[in-house]
């Protein structure tokens, strides 16, 4: 009871001084934050490679005279490339951001992120469930997301829609911004699928084995089975806060076998054994580990077969609770020291598990949607990995200076309760109205993967116009191609994503 009445004098806290402290240091708090990570307003394109655009649109010749306006309040920082200069020049919303600010509780990083994290959302969409088993005969689940108004609930196998798989955070919590995402894409032509882990949302628990943070071993059959589902369509992931670590880890343990087109990653946590270790402050951690708890007290039976319960429900820290799950055994080593063991198995643990650890094979585009206040993630510059954006071609940082955590709320969303007014769900979905109320943050990735497909396309058609080029000009090679056996050529499996097309260009958009 004290913990609950403590909890809930430091929200009443929050909520009567954090906007004030927001409007009165907001210019301030952004020049730190622009000094602390080393970021000129000038040298971003120049000296370190990190591509920046104006609030409203204007040009880096423009940019480059106004000395005296207020720092930009967001930036595309990334290696220089023909991709990044594509998206500089066609997403326009990477560089239309009017984050809230003044006396607003939209203004509160803190409070935003709990918002689009805890608050009901009243969504025109029903998901409908694919349970698979996987071949150690545990479950996972796909939710296929429709609109409550369609009344056939599955898709046919023959659609040519892309399909947008959605991880969740790595606690299997549903969002109001996963609902709005799901809302979002259905809007667009897309078939988003939510991704839910071994017994999370109701998934049933048929193996003893729980799903670690960053093992992508049931994601990819899951994939497989997506692939099987829908073959005629491209396939995009999404991931949101920490569950950006699973993806990141499937698509660098699968390089370019993931069959992945592109990825973005909302409000990513990127070194994660540090953020369980030191990152949260106590009452955020106090909410999770409690969250944690309660959804895992239903399998406390059966999980004691191979874990350590007590410790396990006695914990009160992320890392205590990681550690009970993975890390300890239901009876210690006789002999030795538990405290030790447990040490040197948490090191060895996020060796497997580091989402970054195999960073350098990912060879899919992969945005990173960060916001500098973000309370979840930490501090911005110890917990960004600048060095990999600014070296690394296939990954691209949007870094704002407000937004929180998957937050980034604008100005210009007036109706905290609802998308669509006085406007039926429905007949929002059904006319395309649902789209004045879409989050900076999902316009932002919707058109980085319109935007990197178009490319790809165009990179293909250059590449055949060559190859046409040469075949045309005759020679003793086309001669001898045209008429050789059947049977010495090598036949290439045909995949229904046309994969090798896509990563046919994967030098060229590096350069």
């Amino acid at each position: 009871m004290l913990e609950w009445l403590v909890a809930l004098c430091f929200v009443i806290l929050v909520v009567l001084i954090w906007p004030g402290l927001k409007y009165f240091n907001t210019e301030s708090q952004s020049d730190a934050l622009h000094q602390g990570l080393g970021i000129s307003q000038l040298a971003k394109t120049d000296k370190t490679g990190r591509c920046v655009s104006e609030r409203e649109g204007s040009d880096g010749a423009q940019a480059g005279d106004r000395t005296d306006e207020k720092p930009r309040t967001v930036g595309l920082i990334c290696k220089p490339s023909a991709l990044a200069n594509y998206l500089l020049k066609h997403c326009r919303t990477f560089s239309n951001y009017s984050p809230c600010i003044g006396w607003t509780w939209r203004a509160s990083a803190l409070l935003q992120s709990v918002y689009e994290a805890c608050c009901r959302y009243d969504s025109p969409v029903q998901f409908v469930r694919d349970n698979l088993q996987l071949s150690d005969e545990g479950l996972v689940a796909l939710d296929w997301a429709v609109p409550t108004y369609q009344k056939r609930r599955r898709t046919s196998s023959h659609s040519t829609s892309p399909v947008l798989l959605i991880i969740p955070n790595s606690f299997g919590k549903i969002t109001r911004n996963l609902l709005k995402l799901c809302e979002t894409a259905l809007s667009h032509g897309y078939l988003p699928a939510v991704f839910n882990r071994r017994s999370h949302n109701s998934t049933p628990l048929t193996t003893l084995k729980l799903q670690q943070f960053g093992d992508p071993a049931d994601l990819r059959e899951a994939v497989r089975y997506i692939r099987h589902r829908q073959p005629a369509g491209k396939l995009y992931a999404v991931s949101e806060s920490t569950g950006s670590g699973l993806l990141l880890s499937y698509l660098g343990e699968c390089g370019s076998s993931s069959y992945v087109t592109a990825a973005v990653c909302l409000s990513p946590v990127f070194r994660c054994q540090g953020w369980f270790e030191n990152a949260l402050c106590w009452p955020l951690q106090w909410t999770l580990v409690l969250y944690q708890k309660i959804c895992l007290s239903r399998y406390k039976t059966v999980l004691g077969e191979t874990i350590q319960t007590d410790t396990l429900f006695s914990s009160c820290s992320l890392r205590d609770l990681e550690e009970a799950l993975f890390c300890q055994t239901a009876a210690a080593p006789q002999g030795t020291s538990s405290s030790c063991t447990t040490s040197a198995t948490w090191d060895v643990y996020w060796e497997r598990n580091e989402p970054l650890r195999d960073v350098d094979e990912v060879a899919i585009p992969v945005l990173s949607v960060c916001a500098r206040d973000d309370p979840i993630r930490g501090d911005a510059q110890s917990t960004i990995p600048l060095e990999l954006f600014e070296t690394n071609p296939h990954f691209f940082l949007l870094l704002t200076d407000h937004g929180g955590h998957c937050g980034f709320s604008t100005q210009s969303e007036g109706n905290p309760t609802g998308a669509f007014g006085s406007v039926s769900p429905a007949a929002a979905l059904n006319s395309g109205m649902g789209s004045r109320q879409i989050s900076w943050s999902h316009k932002a990735l919707l058109e980085f993967f319109r935007a990197t497909t178009d490319f790809f396309a165009a990179e293909e058609r250059t590449k055949q116009l060559v190859a046409r080029r040469r075949g045309m000009g005759g020679g003793a090679g086309g001669r001898t191609f045209r008429h050789r056996s059947v049977s010495t050529c090598k036949r290439v499996p045909e995949c229904s994503h046309n994969i090798h097309a896509i990563y046919n260009w994967q030098r060229s958009y590096t350069r």
